[in-house]
Formats: C-alpha cells, sequence, structure tokens
C-alpha cells in the first residue's frame, strides 16, 4: 500500500508542477499583445468562419483556464481571461477550443470514441478506486475481495482508455489552431512562437494524466495478481 501512496504522490507533484508552469506560461504570453488587435472571441470567431462552421457560438465562461468546447450546445466557451483579452496567449486558447469544433463538424474518430466513452467515465470515475479499496481489504479475508479488486480494475481500465483516448483529440486540436494561426498568418512571428509554447505545456497537463493513470493501473493490477498467488 506504501508504494501505491508514493505513486499517487509522484504523480500528484508532477501534475502540480506541469499546471504551474502552464499558469505561468499563460502569464507571460498574456503579455505579448497581437499587432492585429483582435480579440480571443474574434479569434474563435474568424476560425470557425474560415472553416464553414455557422452553427456554433463563441460565449464567455466564468473562471481562469475553464476553456472548452460543448459539442451538445454547439458552444465554445472561453474564460474570462481568453475571452476578450488580445494577446497570444489567450489566440492560443481560443484556436484550440475551435479545434475541437473542427474536430467535431468533420467526424473527427478520436473525438467520437472519446464522446462515446463520457458516461462510462461518469460512473467509472466515481467508484473505481471504491470498489478496488474495498476489494484490497476483503481479499485477505475473503475470496470476495479478488472479484471486487478485478471489477474496480475494470472500472479504472476505462477511466484509464479515456485518458489515452483524451490525447490524440487535444494534440490535434493544438495542431489545427497552430496550423490555421500560421496559414492565416493571424500572428506575427513572437505571437505565434508564444501561442504554440503555450499550447505545448497545455498537452502535456493532459500526457501527465495519462501517465499517472497508466502507472496506477498497472500498481492495482500487480495487486490483484498477487493477491491470487
Amino acid at each position: 500500500m506504501m508504494f501505491y501512496y508514493v505513486i499517487v504522490g509522484a504523480i500528484a507533484l508532477v501534475s502540480w508542477l506541469v499546471s504551474k508552469k502552464l499558469k505561468s506560461k499563460f502569464k507571460k504570453y498574456s503579455q505579448v499583445h497581437l499587432r492585429n488587435g483582435m480579440s480571443g472571441a474574434e479569434i474563435a470567431e474568424k476560425m470557425l468562419a474560415d472553416n464553414g462552421i455557422r452553427d456554433v457560438k463563441v460565449i464567455s465562461t466564468p473562471g481562469m483556464l475553464t476553456d472548452h468546447y460543448d459539442p451538445t450546445k454547439k458552444t465554445v466557451n472561453l474564460s474570462e481571461g481568453v475571452y476578450s483579452q488580445r494577446n497570444a496567449a489567450a489566440a492560443a486558447v481560443a484556436a484550440h477550443e475551435c479545434g475541437h469544433a473542427v474536430q467535431h463538424a468533420t467526424a473527427y474518430s478520436w473525438l467520437q470514441m472519446r464522446s462515446k466513452m463520457v458516461p462510462m467515465v461518469n460512473v467509472a470515475s466515481g467508484l473505481s478506486q471504491w470498489v478496488i479499496m474495498g476489494g484490497l481489504i476483503l481479499s485477505a479475508t475473503s475470496a470476495l475481495g479478488s472479484t471486487l479488486m478485478l471489477a474496480g480494475i475494470i472500472l479504472y481500465g476505462i477511466v484509464t482508455a479515456f485518458t489515452l483516448v483524451t490525447l490524440p483529440v487535444e494534440y490535434d486540436a493544438s495542431n489545427r489552431a497552430l496550423a490555421w494561426l500560421k496559414n492565416k498568418n493571424m500572428l506575427a512571428p513572437q505571437e505565434y512562437a508564444g501561442a504554440e509554447d503555450a499550447l505545448k505545456w497545455a498537452a502535456r497537463t493532459y500526457l501527465v494524466a495519462a501517465i499517472g493513470a497508466l502507472a496506477t493501473l498497472a500498481y492495482f493490477v500487480l495487486r490483484y495478481l498477487g493477491s491470487r498467488d
């Protein structure tokens, strides 16, 4: 059990460091003002229009780094620090979220797969570790413990698969955003470099989450196999 806490602690530390770095990058590139004077909302609306997407709205949402695309409502939700701001960080985030809208419009297979997994993940993420822990506690005294552990591992496997499927979705959205920003000459070289760096660090948060989920799943599988010896 101690090894599990070491894994969780290490993953939490790396995740915190990457998140802190992302916030510092966002703050840094928020100081790089765009020569074209466009806000994040205007960047988003233009990217949508250039891709022939007319049924998606760009709206403001409270908070910092709360930006997301909602495929059910067809809205690009931009945080307060992106929607009205006119800097490289805002341009990067706005274009990235529109990248998801383009994925949706073009039926990008990885996005479709992730969307189908959401209901299962909502259930599995809330139950998996409780079921696994119950299995670990009961495994020393009852055969039911082994069954519970296996059920929990399957549930956690669904969560892990979701984090892995998320990777190509996020990286592709960033690639679409950067390609559009470059091809349409939306940003000056310094502005583009800042946008690219910001998106690189944003992608790393998803990479850390996926690695952490894989490591945790591997630990649980090893514990399950050990309990059967």
